[in-house]
């Protein structure tokens, strides 16, 4: 069970008391979670999720929360942190950040068709349009600079077609580096996974987990959703469910041209750096019992994507 830091009752029932909730019924760890302690937690007024946050400075954590309100106002469906009657949204319990925030409805889709794809494509694009006009500027600490970084170190540790497939992707990024194209920005997710979404019945009923959130190419973004959601067991891009997602975003946020020419090299960059903090983890946490992701299920996909067939569309 991903869950880094146990809570014990009496603890958990001293923490929630401020937010005047009623009793505490019951809460229990999260498994999904790869980098944050995350329960849920039952009291006599509603069902809610506690976030305590293992990664990133303190200083920080009024940006997720400034973010989640800007979002919330905007009508998408996120989680909020919710203040205790003295207006505290950001707290701290058993020494990290801690956020209270409510229990959205639904379930994650492990099997995602076209309806979902479009969903999340519709989804997605609402949340760049909500903040493009006002960004809240947050670098991503796991950016292109990050990639380059740690790439050339777990480069030394891979082999044969592993090393040379990041090596090729790392000169790609550092183009991309070098450059900084005039892509379109907002603030990003930047980590829209199937286990990041819930449904109800058919219907996108929440998007969790903001805690990589930063501002950035909303290109990018949208590369690393299709990446999840609309891959194939072995990697490869399934392309009704891609063009659904991709017509759903269009029809809210047209592409431009710049965008399309670099879709095939921002599906790559977006593989590389899920492949790399994968493989950061597993060597981190090796033994542990911690929820560790495949690394090489971003590798297959980063092999795939060295010839890309689906392109953006212009006009729907």
């Amino acid at each position: 069970m991903s869950v880094f830091t146990p809570l014990e009752r009496p603890v958990l029932e001293d923490f929630l008391a401020p937010y005047g909730l009623g009793r505490l019924r019951d809460f229990r760890g999260i498994a999904e979670g790869s980098e944050n302690s995350n329960f849920f937690v039952s009291l006599e007024q509603g069902e809610f999720v506690l976030t305590l946050v293992e990664r990133g400075p303190v200083q920080e954590m009024p940006f997720f929360i400034e973010l989640l309100d800007v979002l919330h106002e905007a009508d998408l469906p996120v989680p909020y942190a919710l203040r205790t009657k003295d207006g505290e949204a950001l707290r701290q319990l058993e020494g990290k950040p801690a956020l209270l925030q409510p229990r959205l409805a639904g379930r994650h889709e492990r099997s995602p068709n076209n309806h979902h794809c479009q969903e999340v494509g519709n989804l997605l694009a609402r949340l760049h349009l909500a903040t493009r006009d006002r960004i809240i500027e947050r670098p991503s600490d796991r950016g292109l600079s990050w990639m380059l970084h740690e790439g050339e170190t777990m480069q030394s540790h891979l082999s044969g077609n592993a090393a040379t497939l990041l090596g090729d992707a790392l000169e790609e990024i550092a183009r991309l580096l070098a450059e900084q194209p005039a892509l379109p920005r907002a603030n990003l997710h930047a980590d829209l996974f199937r286990d990041n979404v819930l449904f109800d019945g058919p219907h996108l009923a929440g998007v969790i987990d903001f805690y990589n959130a930063s501002s950035g190419w909303m290109l990018y973004d949208l590369a690393i959703t299709v990446n999840d959601w609309c891959s194939t067991d072995d990697g490869a891009l399934d392309g009704p469910r891609a063009r659904a997602l991709l017509a759903a975003y269009a029809a809210r946020r047209p592409f431009t041209a710049l965008e399309a020419e670099l879709w095939p090299e921002m599906l790559r960059v977006a593989c590389v750096r899920f492949w790399l903090s994968r493989l950061i983890a597993a060597e981190a946490f090796a033994g542990q019992d911690v929820l560790i992701h495949d690394p090489s299920e971003f590798e297959r996909r980063l092999a795939l994507r060295q010839t890309v067939g689906i392109h953006l569309p212009f006009a729907l």
